[in-house]
């Protein structure tokens, strides 16, 4: 919550008020199958500068579900001084606790073992300290941190892959990750994962805007995850390389079948050849992901005008046009640099186009 999101320009403000919903749905949901509690697993928030206003719409939120809210900070929002957490509305809901301690917490029906973090990096493992293997009731771990093993995971609180069953936990929640994602022990139960955020927060995501229904039967009984979906927003990839002309065209039918366009961000990465007759296929594309979507960009630097296409540079006037058109067509295929030969792709691709706008 209170994440920036500038990389989305003039909506960012819808973006923020999106993950407002969704924290509103995920409330809903627990309501809806009967959640016996509500289990924040860390980064709640951006960081522990976010506004003071936004601290309290959202313990509001959360004081709405009719059973216990177990929080722990994690390394966005790390217990430390001035931490949002010293937050009044922590403390005005009889419902709401943060967890400040690693220690375990005995409830009716299980034993929680919150980690909440201190600090934003550390090499330590959160759930070190957690020894739950003579637990009577259900033990259940919250945690946040970088399960290893993670491809292009930091070090920053790295947390074992078997760490559930070395805990002697029933399960363990987890935190960090944005995507859904779940760690089976060798008989193929699953005792840990990552619910993924509530809302999804960038391009590139996988299985976000979720979270887990989790139900543990009994002490050492394998828990059932049940995914809902709690995101009001879809974020949209599309890749495509053009090697023929004319299938640019195709994405432009692809874009206008996309359901529900006003609640969808769409990114379209081109790379290939642009051919001279795919030149108005490609500003209409540009079009619509301007105006159709709630957010929509176009990135055409991997592009390149058709080698020689109809011969356009070699009909340039001699001189420096010719020769710039030259120099840059060899940087974007050749140069050694990616962001050079972007650069030089995106430049020979303006220079095409002002060709273009002379002849007519």
């Amino acid at each position: 919550m209170g994440m920036r999101a500038e990389s989305v320009g003039k909506v960012a403000e819808r973006v923020r008020e999106a993950r407002l919903a969704a924290a509103r749905r995920v409330v809903q949901g627990a309501c809806d199958h009967k959640a016996e509690m509500l289990l924040l697993a860390g980064d709640v928030f951006e960081d522990n500068a976010v506004d003071r206003v936004l601290v309290r719409k959202v313990g509001e939120i959360l004081r709405c579900f009719p059973g216990p809210v177990y929080i722990i900070p994690g390394n966005h929002d790390p217990l430390s001084p001035g931490a949002v957490w010293e937050h009044p509305v922590w403390k005005e809901a009889d419902n709401l606790r943060v967890c400040t301690r690693s220690e375990p917490i005995e409830l009716d029906s299980c034993v929680l073992f919150p980690c909440p973090l201190c600090e934003k990096y550390s090499s330590r493992n959160p759930t070190s300290w957690i020894k739950a293997h003579d637990a009577s009731k259900p033990a259940i771990g919250l945690a946040h941190g970088n399960v290893e093993g993670i491809a292009s995971g930091e070090p920053d609180y790295p947390i074992p892959r078997d760490a559930a069953t070395r805990c002697g936990l029933d399960y363990l929640a987890l935190g960090h990750w944005h995507s859904f994602a779940r760690y089976d022990d060798p008989p193929g139960e699953c005792r840990m994962a990552y619910s993924g955020t509530h809302e999804t927060t960038k391009f590139g995501e996988r299985d976000s805007g979720s979270a887990l229904v989790v139900e543990i039967q009994r002490r050492g009984a394998a828990p059932t995850l049940i995914p809902i979906r709690t995101g009001g927003l879809e974020w949209r990839t599309i890749e495509h390389s053009v090697a023929q002309p004319s299938s640019i065209g195709s994405l432009v039918q692809q874009l206008t079948g996309i359901a529900e366009p006003a609640s969808t961000l769409v990114r379209v990465r081109l790379d290939g050849l642009l051919f001279p007759e795919d030149r108005d296929a490609l500003k209409r594309l540009d079009e619509i992901l301007t105006s159709r979507f709630l957010f929509g960009v176009l990135d055409a630097t991997g592009l390149t005008p058709a080698p020689d296409g109809e011969g356009w540079i070699e009909s340039l006037p001699a001189g420096p046009f010719r020769d710039a058109a030259r120099k840059l067509r060899a940087l974007a295929s050749n140069a050694s640099d990616p962001g050079q030969r972007a650069v030089a792709s995106q430049a020979l691709l303006q220079l095409f186009d002002l060709c273009e706008r002379s002849r007519s």
